[in-house]
């Protein structure tokens, strides 16, 4: 089985799109793989570009984990761990910046549609060389398979150029190609205005909300001014965009119909959307809950991981380290 890699920075609560887009089918792959062949960590070093109050971050660690933990990810098959904990990727990742072309790096469409969208003085080096602190994540555990949103497959690209830059310069094949693993049903889930759903634009559905809060976010979703009365198009409706990636095929085709027969408004289609998701994550909010209720217990669980993932790391680093001429680490 090949490697696999993912993880999620720690800007807060996973919402519905990371859920459905990274944790699900990333779960799933783990606890199918081949054991110890995943690894799935917690980027609190990422976070730190968008974050500096390292209180929130650290908070926000627990909250991921917790997630991840609550839908079901298997430790025992999996290497689960705080990417802090295994600090050795920003040795490599600063090979990477050594070996790495400036030019190539500031045409990366994310850091461009910062320059345009903040202040310059106050981007920092780390967003702009995010890109490659994400290939050492990848790199030195030689993962294969990258399960990633559509707005990262130039990341992963960025990931192959500097394995195949940095194989040609050492003159081996020290890192494997990693692909991008893209869940196409779930590729791209709409906020509640119908724009990508994101915590920056805070047009995302967080399921682990009190019930007040989660209703209230679904009852932002935005809607055409049509009456109750009125016919309305299920293919074009956020609402009904939502319903259909968690509800089964025969309740989805009954919300199509009463939208297309008309008389059913959009109040009772977002009280649907609700109760769908107190009922299908009750669970996982059950859990969920439990988790961050016994911080100590996340904090071992994480630290079991990193324990395995440094044993790994060191081993990678030093054969990386001989081949740059460079002492082990001992």
């Amino acid at each position: 089985m090949e490697r696999m890699l993912t993880g999620i920075r720690s800007t807060g609560t996973p919402h519905l799109g990371n859920i459905l887009g990274v944790i699900i089918p990333s779960v799933s792959i783990a606890n199918k793989n081949k054991k110890h062949s995943s690894f799935i960590f917690i980027a609190d070093f990422h976070s730190m570009v968008q974050i500096d109050n390292v209180k929130i971050i650290k908070n926000n660690t627990y909250q991921i984990a917790a997630a991840w933990l609550a839908f079901g990810l298997d430790i025992d098959n999996c290497l689960f761990y705080r990417q802090s904990d295994v600090s050795l990727v920003t040795e490599l990742a600063w090979y990477f910046n050594c070996f790495y072309p400036y030019q190539r790096l500031s045409l990366a469409h994310a850091f461009k549609k910062e320059l345009k969208e903040t202040d310059k003085g106050k981007i920092s080096v780390g967003l702009f060389t995010y890109p490659i602190l994400m290939a050492a994540d990848i790199l030195l555990y030689n993962a294969k398979l990258i399960p990633v949103g559509k707005d990262q497959l130039q990341h992963i690209e960025i990931t192959r150029r500097i394995a195949n830059f940095f194989n040609k310069k050492i003159g081996k094949k020290l890192f494997v190609l990693p692909n991008a693993f893209l869940q196409k049903k779930n590729m791209f889930v709409i906020g509640t205005d119908g724009e990508k759903m994101s915590k920056s634009k805070k047009n995302y559905i967080n399921i682990f909300s009190s019930d007040e809060v989660l209703k209230k976010q679904i009852m932002s979703i935005r809607t055409d001014s049509k009456s109750v009365k009125e016919k309305k198009n299920p293919e074009t409706d956020y609402i009904m965009s939502l319903y259909s990636l968690i509800a089964p095929l025969d309740k989805i085709e009954i919300m199509k119909k009463r939208y297309i027969r008309g008389g059913y408004g959009y109040f009772e289609a977002k009280i649907a959307l609700y109760e769908h998701i107190i009922h299908k994550f009750s669970s996982e909010r059950e859990k969920f809950f439990y988790f961050l209720k016994n911080k100590s217990l996340l904090d071992h669980i994480l630290s079991l991981g990193a324990k395995k993932a440094k044993n790994i790391a060191y081993k990678r680093l030093n054969c990386i380290r001989k081949h740059l001429r460079f002492n082990s680490i001992i």
